[in-house]
């Protein structure tokens, strides 16, 4: 019998984690991909990297010990997203994948980069106005 996954209640409950899990799942399908079938290793590696390192760094914010540190760590995430971005056109680009192939990962990366920059501008935001009070 199949075991049954069953995802974190702190990941199912916040947008920005469980796009960025699912993101990291439509990575690894890539990767596995690119690797078994295309036998290209370089670039997908380092897809792969940017494309977990999203939603690593997103838990980590979360948990983070200062609304600095959710920042910092958001702020570490939106770069991953770009990298993330760049790996997935180079490989689209250089025949690689397909327009089809990346176009789910294209779409949480989408979601994923709009949640973080709408985190940091209202965690920014909110920094601001305790500093007026």
């Amino acid at each position: 019998m199949k075991e049954r996954l069953e995802l974190d209640d702190h990941i199912k409950s916040n947008p920005l984690l469980l796009k960025s899990f699912l993101l990291a799942l439509e990575i690894i399908k890539l990767y596995k991909f690119l690797t078994e079938k295309k036998h290209e290793y370089i670039m997908s590696k380092q897809l792969l990297k940017a494309g977990t390192s999203v939603g690593a760094n997103s838990n980590e914010a979360v948990v983070g010990q200062s609304k600095k540190d959710f920042i910092a760590k958001l702020g570490i995430a939106r770069k991953e997203g770009y990298e993330t971005k760049y790996w997935l056109d180079l490989l689209r680009f250089s025949d690689y994948l397909s327009l089809t192939q990346t176009q789910k990962a294209n779409n949480l990366l989408d979601e994923c980069m709009k949640l973080i920059c709408s985190s940091i501008n209202t965690s920014k935001k909110n920094i601001n106005k305790e500093r007026n009070i």
